[in-house]
């Protein structure tokens, strides 16, 4: 009986749209909100462990960041795949094997003998959040009309960011009770509810209702290996970095640059052929959606490199257990979902750029206020201050998530949504990984500069002044990614 359920139950988009009515856009973006949910999970939370993980396996702190910057490699590159899988396996096919590979990638990281293998591990789970990432906007620039987008947005990003903001908490709990393995396992129920739901919700149709055939779709895999060649260069370089200004660094770094430049070169032969190229061209002919793109690239620098910093501030500068950073950074992500959807309201009938610059703003102004925590004071104080300029941070993040990728994404034709998507998702998770590393560049240089080692158990006066230069850089990165958003003129708001 219940297999012959399972059977008949509707499969394709125009099917579960018959059958559950209006109320079937929202069922379909819950239901790929939970993986979503805890794909990004997977790669925020391994920074509350990287102190742990660095004592068990004697890492440097280069050599810690991988297990960041690995899995932010992985997910970029992947998320030019998307587009592809969707037309050629659909979304439901495509979105079910990529939950199950982050399952597996997450459970082999927590039973990993070496770091070695927890690097590899979380390059899986990079791949499988890098396909999933995207899915999101894709859909609600797809079911939802335009005057409901900031709306569908603002409770997605909502329900989201909850994963970031309950994860530190938990996860620092998991690491101070547990051990830093204890995080892997966190997202084996959310892929689990996640394969329960799509094959509930989510249709085996492609984007626009078609279906999916593999053989009229073709992976530009040519365009695929210069990316990730452009990608893995640029990190390995900026690793390379960390030690000195070498050769082999500055080779790494030309290496990356030609790869990238090759690859914008292939994408315009591909388009002039009548090809579907990873990066359409064209997408960048719309100026909103280039100027979009931008901001997107350097914000991920700033929201990423802060992410990995703060817990190693925290925890280093600040003398804080792992189990502080969750209580420190829950409020602020309390904060965040419950910003999101009011901003998500705003972004229907507000300027894109007004909201998006204002966000940008509070961001950097909650990097810059991280100097007024000086040396000796109280406990209690330094708690609360941490708490309270977190919260102004994400308020800011609050303000520019559900306008970013819709506001970029809402003058394109349906046909080139996709690619858009992965696009935009590309370029901000590459920023995030130029960010993370640019962050453990600059804090190591100013910390050395400063007469410390972050090898070291106890802080100093100067690595906590190490850290302040370096979140005064990424509140000059911020202040960078206004001047492009005040730039995307066109889209005045989101309703039509």
């Amino acid at each position: 009986m219940g297999r012959t359920e399972v059977v008949s139950r509707p499969a394709t988009l125009s099917k579960m749209q018959a059958r559950y009515g209006k109320r079937y856009r929202w069922l379909l973006l819950f239901a790929v909100m939970v993986g979503t949910m805890a794909s990004i999970m997977s790669s925020t939370i391994i920074n509350v462990a990287i102190p742990d993980m660095s004592h068990q396996f004697v890492l440097g702190q280069e050599r810690a960041q991988w297990a960041t910057s690995g899995f932010m490699a992985a997910t970029t590159v992947a998320m030019l795949c998307t587009p592809w899988l969707l037309g050629a396996y659909g979304y439901r096919r495509t979105y079910v094997v990529a939950m199950g590979v982050l399952l597996v990638g997450g459970v082999a990281g927590g039973l990993a003998s070496s770091f070695d293998l927890v690097l590899a591990a979380r390059v899986v789970e990079g791949l499988a959040a890098g396909v999933v990432q995207p899915i999101p906007a894709i859909i609600i620039m797809r079911a939802f009309s335009a005057h409901e987008r900031g709306r569908a947005a603002g409770i997605f990003g909502m329900g989201v960011v909850l994963a970031p903001a309950l994860g530190p908490s938990i996860g620092g709990l998991l690491v101070d009770g547990f051990g830093w393995r204890s995080i892997f396992f966190m997202v084996v129920p959310f892929c689990i509810a996640s394969v329960w739901l799509a094959y509930r919700y989510v249709p085996t149709t492609a984007p626009g209702g078609e279906t999916p055939d593999p053989r009229a779709h073709r992976l530009d895999w040519q365009g695929l290996l210069l990316a990730g060649l452009g990608t893995l260069s640029l990190l390995k370089g900026m690793v390379e970095l960390h030690v000195s200004v070498s050769v082999s660094a500055a080779s790494l770094l030309a290496l990356s640059a030609g790869s990238f430049a090759a690859f914008v070169v292939w994408q315009r032969r591909q388009a002039r052929r009548g090809d579907m190229p990873l990066m359409h061209p064209e997408l960048y002919t719309v100026r909103a959606f280039a100027m979009g793109s931008l901001v997107a690239f350097i914000y991920g620098i700033a929201m990423f490199g802060s992410t990995y910093l703060l817990p190693l501030y925290i925890q280093m500068a600040q003398s804080f257990s792992a189990s502080h950073v969750g209580t420190i950074m829950l409020p602020a992500g309390l904060v965040l979902a419950l910003t999101i959807p009011l901003a998500g309201r705003l972004s229907d009938h507000w300027p894109i750029r007004v909201l998006i610059c204002i966000g940008l703003a509070l961001l950097a102004l909650s990097f810059a206020l991280m100097l007024t925590l000086v040396p000796g004071l109280a406990r209690g104080t330094l708690l609360a201050l941490l708490v309270a300029w977190g919260v102004v941070g994400r308020i800011g993040l609050g303000f520019i998530l559900p306008s970013l990728n819709n506001g970029a994404m809402s003058g394109l034709e349906p046909r080139l949504i996709s690619q858009a998507s992965s696009a935009i998702n590309f370029l901000r998770m590459l920023g995030g990984a130029v960010g993370v590393s640019l962050c453990g560049i600059v804090l190591e240089w100013r910390v050395a500069a400063h007469g410390d080692t972050l090898t070291r158990p106890q802080g100093s006066p100067g690595r906590t002044i190490a850290f302040d230069e370096t979140f005064m850089m990424l509140a000059g990165v911020c202040a960078l990614a206004m001047l492009a958003a005040w730039q995307m003129r066109g889209v005045p708001n989101l309703k039509r």
